[in-house]
């Protein structure tokens, strides 16, 4: 089994289409995938996916590979991002990862606890959805990141803050009318609901509607909160969404709190067990400063 067979495999899994997948993704005839695939299936020993006229799904099995061969490949890219940084020692970089709209908040904490060590390093600030931050996580390109905790990472995760969930609604629907929304105000309202590429916020924003008996017209699904307050205002739609998204709002989006107990969703710092920058050391260490008071 050479690697060439794990990323072939990685990438006919998330676009479940072999053709997508060779054109779009690995660059390379779809009978050439086909084979690489039939061929990862004789070396496993098991059927990896189901096809049909459709396209391609994972098998039980399938999908129990699947973690194993993105952890495999995210240790060989970090293995050799290792190697690249330590061919470089003199220039020390120190990079740092955020979920989108995080940054405003967390940016300035973040370089207050890296305070004694600015003038010796340099810092690199990006911003992704969360999933994104962990895979640069577990693949070495970052060496700390403010995200969800998302499974299916070899990562460590420390909670620097519980955002309680708000309502997002037209700054002109009629529920702003209240200062606080009770849940089954939602019930039939067109919902924008978020994606499963955003899957912490997605379960759990499903698991409180379920809680409270709920059920929404879900007509979106959104990956990031300007996606979200766009169709807000344009579709008329009610959001769930962490409280942070107030920082964000346009005049046409107004947010109100949840009536009792709001669910929350927590946002952490992440970071690979096997990044042994001392940087990194140091900025656990005074992870205290960091969180909210």
């Amino acid at each position: 089994m050479e690697l060439r067979h794990l990323r072939y495999f990685v990438a006919v899994a998330e676009t479940g289409s072999l053709t997508v997948a060779a054109e779009q993704r690995l660059f390379t005839s779809q009978p050439s995938l086909s084979r690489q695939i039939r061929d990862l299936e004789d070396q496993v020993g098991v059927e990896l996916f189901i096809r049909s006229a459709r396209g391609v799904e994972l098998t039980t099995a399938g999908k129990a590979f699947l973690d194993h061969a993105r952890l495999a490949l995210a240790q060989v890219d970090a293995a050799a991002e290792a190697a690249r940084r330590a061919a470089l020692p003199e220039r020390k970089v120190f990079a740092l990862g955020f979920l989108t709209g995080q940054e405003m908040t967390w940016l300035p904490r973040a370089m207050s606890v890296l305070r004694d060590e600015l003038p010796n390093i340099d810092v690199t600030v990006s911003s992704y959805y969360s999933p994104d931050v962990a895979d640069a996580l577990a693949r070495g390109k970052l060496d700390l990141g403010f995200l969800r905790a998302e499974p299916g990472y070899d990562l460590e995760y420390r909670v620097v803050n519980r955002e309680r969930l708000v309502v997002l609604m037209p700054s002109d629907h009629p529920l702003t009318a209240k200062s606080a929304i009770c849940a089954h105000d939602i019930a039939g309202e067109p919902f924008v609901m978020a994606s499963n590429k955003a899957r912490v916020l997605h379960e759990v924003i499903v698991g409180f509607l379920q809680a409270q008996g709920v059920e929404v017209a879900t007509e979106h699904r959104v990956d990031n909160l300007a996606m979200a307050m766009s169709l807000v205002a344009s579709t008329r739609g009610l959001a769930l969404l962490p409280e942070y998204a107030n920082n964000l709002l346009p005049w046409s989006v107004v947010s109100r709190p949840l009536e009792g107990e709001a669910p929350t969703v927590d946002l952490v710092v992440g970071y690979s067990r096997a990044n042994a920058s001392p940087t990194l050391q140091l900025f656990l260490s005074r992870l205290d400063e960091l969180v909210l008071p």
